[in-house]
């Protein structure tokens, strides 16, 4: 199924607030998940673990189901908010799928933009054009990424908005990637939101607490398969 046949009316979610982020329920919250995990005095590495084993955990059809339905709300967010240049990332270790969100992309003439790990700038990314016909190489981590053409490239700040990727959350818009700090370099480079960097998880990545670095840049929007989680 298409997301576009997939697409509903949003409007009259529920929405609450909490002392960090305002939260619409795409689902209404006695249908979430179980428990928050109590990640309070855990480290980077035992958390990480946690939270890949709970996202690898879900079956097939869990994941296919609800990469859908987050891939739904997305869109819907991408067009909110005019975005003509979309940068998103290929799904790799459990991620939320994004393939579906792709195609629903390219469909709407958005452009589409991968990251790359950059050749000659150590920890830092490029964002590449990403086309049906696009040339495909495995990078050092075994993730697909367009291969390099310098007339595909786009600068950061051209970008309208910045699909992130991440291991755990917390609902300050805190995130944890895998630790190479790739995303936290680009997410530095943005000024007044511009671009838009949302996060996109499946909700069992979200724990208490996420442990922060003074380097380390909160998201200001985050959405899940169940919720728009909105900082202030």
């Amino acid at each position: 199924m298409s997301i576009m046949r997939f697409m509903t009316n949003t409007d009259n979610r529920p929405v609450t607030s909490t002392s960090s982020a305002r939260i619409s329920y795409f689902a209404t919250p006695t249908e979430l998940q179980e428990p928050l995990f109590d990640s309070s005095g855990m480290s980077r590495d035992n958390i990480r673990r946690h939270v890949r084993q709970e996202r690898n955990s879900l079956s097939t059809e869990e994941q296919s189901q609800l990469a859908l339905i987050a891939s739904r709300h997305m869109l819907a967010e991408i067009q909110a908010q005019s975005a003509q240049h979309v940068a998103v990332y290929l799904t790799h270790d459990g991620e939320l799928a994004t393939q579906k969100l792709i195609d629903a992309l390219w469909e709407l003439n958005i452009n589409v933009y991968l990251p790359l790990i950059h050749p000659f700038c150590k920890g830092h990314l490029l964002f590449v054009r990403y086309d049906r016909d696009s040339v495909m190489v495995k990078n050092q981590y075994g993730i697909s990424e367009p291969k390099l053409n310098v007339q595909h490239v786009i600068t950061v700040e051209q970008l309208d908005m910045i699909i992130t990727p991440m291991v755990a959350f917390d609902e300050h818009g805190n995130r944890m990637g895998m630790g190479g700090g790739y995303y936290d370099r680009t997410l530095a480079q943005v000024v007044n939101n511009k671009p838009l960097a949302v996060g996109f998880a499946h909700d069992c990545q979200e724990v208490s607490q996420v442990p922060t670095d003074f380097w380390d840049v909160p998201l200001p929007v985050i959405i899940t398969p169940t919720r728009r989680l909105a900082m202030k």
